[in-house]
């Protein structure tokens, strides 16, 4: 199953923090320019901010219901690493899972 069929109903935003040239942040621009189409058309009411900041580590947030929020690392990883990552966390908050 891709990443963006998978999301649950409990993650309410998704937020990417990238730098617009840094080699750090090259999988995740990928991932982005490939999946953020499918993202939007599959969960057209998920919140998804992309902020691009010269010399930012690339990051994900996840926002959860009732305002719980994880985040992990994205540097250096490739476009399929990245949704891996992405996949790893949106499970670490989703109700059932541990």
């Amino acid at each position: 199953m891709s990443f963006p069929k998978q999301l649950p109903a409990a993650v309410k935003e998704l937020r990417l923090h990238l730098c617009q040239t840094s080699e750090a942040s090259q999988g995740l621009r990928k991932f982005i320019q490939s999946q953020y189409p499918s993202i939007k058309t599959a969960h057209p009411n998920l919140k998804v901010l992309i902020r691009e900041a010269s010399g930012v580590e690339p990051k994900a947030f996840v926002r959860f219901e009732r305002g719980a929020e994880s985040q992990t690392s994205l540097a250096n990883l490739s476009e399929k690493d990245v949704a891996s990552a992405l996949s790893t966390l949106v499970s670490s908050q989703t109700p059932g899972k541990a």
